[in-house]
């Protein structure tokens, strides 16, 4: 490496005007920001969602409900999932969050429920956060068994 093959890194020099350097230049005076206003001045930010003036958006549209901040989401998982898991994949003997994650059943921080759609032939024990009534009859009938996560 010598002086004369030094250059910027790619992509950092991409400026073709240096603003506010005197009148030669082009662009000198209020430097491509107009006269006076808010942005014609340093320190400058428009707030997310700001129009203008006018009434924002969410500020005109009606709000109505209830929220629960304590509310628990689980993502559910029927049994011909289940079913049609364990032919494919030959898993038998049992089956817990780290085997469906692992079959991109469900994520790390999800709360799992096992929901009674289609059915289950193979005896097998799930251990999940929630199940459904019809689910857990199901699953028992074939031979399986229930393990509700505390």
């Amino acid at each position: 490496m010598k002086l004369s093959n030094l250059k910027p890194a790619k992509g950092s020099v991409n400026n073709k005007y240096r603003k506010g350097r005197g009148e030669g230049s082009g662009n000198a005076g209020t430097s491509g920001r107009g006269h006076k206003g808010a942005k014609s001045r340093s320190g400058y930010s428009r707030k997310v969602g700001f129009e203008g003036g006018q009434m924002p958006l969410q500020r005109r549209v009606p709000k109505f409900g209830f929220t629960n901040m304590n509310r628990k989401e689980y993502r559910g998982i029927n049994l011909d999932t289940i079913q049609q898991l364990i032919a494919e994949k030959n898993i038998s003997g049992e089956i817990n969050k780290q085997v469906l994650m692992d079959n991109g059943l469900a994520q790390k921080n999800d709360l799992i429920k096992i929901l009674g759609r289609g059915e289950i032939s193979s005896a097998v024990t799930i251990h999940v956060d929630k199940f459904t009534k019809s689910a857990q009859d199901a699953i028992e009938k074939a031979g399986g068994k229930v393990i509700v996560n505390d």
